[in-house]
């Protein structure tokens, strides 16, 4: 389903915290607009990420269909939990659709910051300029989901839906 809402994602480089975000933000619109069956997000903490935004939400609650999974790829989710509460509620109520996993020996800097899908990707690498580049180009999409399938490999489930209490 394609709407004009989301804007375009480019090709390219970006650069700054602000083109970071509204990168992240318009990505996860087009995932809703195009119905990509297939996230990856990938961060040591997602600490700058917009995960906690009401238009965030939104576009995950509108990519939330059958058949769709998102795989969320972290060294920890403890600032996840502290400070994108309205992403733990979302995660909670998608859980089946939510694979959350951790490394939590990798170093944070060696942890990549991107987003896969089968389409397009986004990866940051200079963290603190917010520095990256993003694309649609079948190589560089090949080359994350390697690197990330490395990663994966080494995770363990985390950042569970529900806490049970006794």
């Amino acid at each position: 389903m394609q709407t004009d809402s989301a804007p375009a994602l480019p090709d390219g480089v970006f650069e700054g915290r602000k083109a970071f975000q509204e990168l992240v933000r318009n990505a996860l619109a087009q995932a809703a607009d195009q119905g990509w069956r297939e996230i990856i997000l990938c961060d040591a903490s997602f600490d700058d990420w917009p995960l906690g935004e009401r238009a965030v939400i939104e576009s995950l609650s509108a990519w939330s269909q059958t058949g769709r999974k998102c795989t969320l790829l972290a060294k920890r989710f403890d600032t996840v939990q502290a400070k994108h509460h309205r992403f733990v509620s979302w995660r909670g109520q998608w859980s089946h659709i939510i694979d959350a996993r951790a490394v939590p020996s990798a170093d944070a800097t060696e942890f990549p910051s991107a987003i896969y899908t089968p389409s397009w990707v986004m990866r940051r690498l200079d963290l603190v300029r917010s520095k990256g580049v993003s694309g649609s180009e079948a190589a560089r999409r090949l080359l994350l989901r390697e690197e990330l399938s490395e990663w994966l490999g080494k995770s363990t489930l985390a950042f569970p839906a529900t806490t049970l209490g006794l």
